[in-house]
C-alpha cells in the first residue's frame, strides 16, 4: 500500500473534496496546486498519474491534525467537525422528490420464452454485370 492509496482512503472516509483538502494542507503552509492534487488521486496507469511523495502525505497529515482537532489556544473536539463536514456533504448531495418515483434508465428486460436475435449470413455478392465492351487503350500509338 502505496502514500496514494492512503491518501485516497483517507480522502473518502472523511469524505472529504479537493477543496478542504487544499485548505488543511495550507493550515501547515504547504501549497499544491488542484491539478497536482488530481494527479494523486488518478490510476496507476494514467498518463497524468503522480506518486504521492512522502512530504505531501505527511503534511497532510499535519494539517488533518490541525483541522480536526484544533491548536493548543483554540482546541475543536473532531467529532463535531466531522459531524459538521458529514451535514455539508449531505445539503450538497443533489435531493429527489420523495412524492415521484426515479426513473429507471435501465432497458426492460426481455422474457424468457423469446429468442435471441439470429446473426444473419453475409450475403454473397452478386456478379457484376459488364455494361461496356472491355477496350485495350494503347495511348494513342498505333501498334502494327
Amino acid at each position: 500500500m502505496d502514500n496514494n492509496d492512503i491518501f485516497k482512503k483517507l480522502r473518502v472516509a472523511l469524505q472529504l473534496r479537493d477543496e478542504q483538502i487544499l485548505e488543511i494542507l495550507q493550515l501547515v503552509d504547504f501549497r499544491i496546486s488542484p491539478a497536482e492534487l488530481g494527479a494523486f488521486f488518478r490510476k496507476q496507469d494514467h498518463p497524468n498519474y503522480m506518486e504521492c511523495g512522502d512530504q505531501v502525505l505527511r503534511n497532510f497529515l499535519n494539517g488533518l491534525v490541525i483541522h480536526l482537532r484544533g491548536t493548543k489556544e483554540n482546541p475543536k473536539n473532531a467529532m463535531d467537525v466531522i459531524s459538521e463536514n458529514n451535514k455539508n456533504v449531505q445539503a450538497s448531495a443533489p435531493r429527489f422528490p420523495k412524492d415521484q418515483p426515479i426513473k429507471n434508465t435501465f432497458p426492460k428486460p426481455k422474457p424468457a420464452g423469446t429468442k435471441p436475435f439470429k446473426k444473419q449470413a453475409p450475403k454473397k455478392p452478386a456478379p457484376k454485370i459488364e455494361v461496356v465492351e472491355r477496350v485495350k487503350f494503347n495511348n494513342g500509338k498505333n501498334k502494327k
